[in-house]
């Protein structure tokens, strides 16, 4: 994974609540032997009509919202199956932040697991950025993992938190196999102290298995 410290980017605004993953990535699209190219399958059959067109009413379709790399979305985003598949889908897109009121808990492991930030703000703070992301065309936000804020142009300034050891994660772009060998030296030191030696065996020993 990249490292992670500060993003700026339009914002899309997803007003809907509990959106799951099978909506996120839908079941025909989860076999492919990659984790790439799940960008084009995301929310697919909200963003395409029957034939095959882009659906003009569904938000990701409007001009104003190309090219955005910050998804502004309400609570329980993630919800439905554990598919890893729609945390894949969110980052192929290009979504480099999600910002929400709640996740779902696996959703929420497998975004940061893939280099995704989702961030938490109460519910009134996400109202003023879904106002201001549909009332200004090309709104951009400004997400700082050092300071834990959020910024706009127009004097805005959200706080947040995050688990350090999430921040830390994405600060220094370490998944699951770069932060177990962040600490091998530490993992050596246990397994070294711990190691149980293998019995001497000085005679000849009897393999033979009782049958009675």
């Amino acid at each position: 994974m990249k490292p992670f410290s500060e993003h700026a980017g339009t914002v899309v605004p997803l007003d809907r609540i509990d959106v799951d993953t099978d909506q996120m990535v839908p079941k025909q699209f989860i076999l492919r032997g990659t984790r790439d190219g799940y960008g084009r399958d995301l929310f697919h059959d909200w963003r395409y009509l029957p034939n095959g067109d882009p659906d003009p009413d569904f938000v990701f379709n409007f001009p104003r919202y190309k090219g955005a790399s910050i998804l502004l979305a309400r609570s329980n985003f993630g919800c439905g199956s554990s598919r890893e598949h729609a945390a894949w889908a969110v980052r192929d897109y290009g979504f480099q932040v999600v910002i929400a009121p709640s996740y779902a808990d696996i959703f929420y492991t497998n975004a940061f697991n893939n280099g995704v930030l989702l961030v938490t703000l109460p519910a009134e703070q996400v109202d003023e950025l879904f106002r201001r992301a549909e009332k200004t065309e090309g709104y951009e936000l400004s997400v700082d993992l050092e300071t834990l804020s959020i910024t706009d142009n127009r004097q805005l300034r959200f706080p947040f938190t995050i688990d350090e050891y999430r921040r830390n994660r994405l600060l220094k772009g370490l998944d699951d196999i770069g932060s177990m060998i962040e600490h091998d030296k530490e993992i050596a030191a246990f397994e070294g102290s711990h190691a149980i030696p293998a019995p001497i065996v000085t005679g000849p020993v009897d393999m033979k298995v009782s049958t009675s």
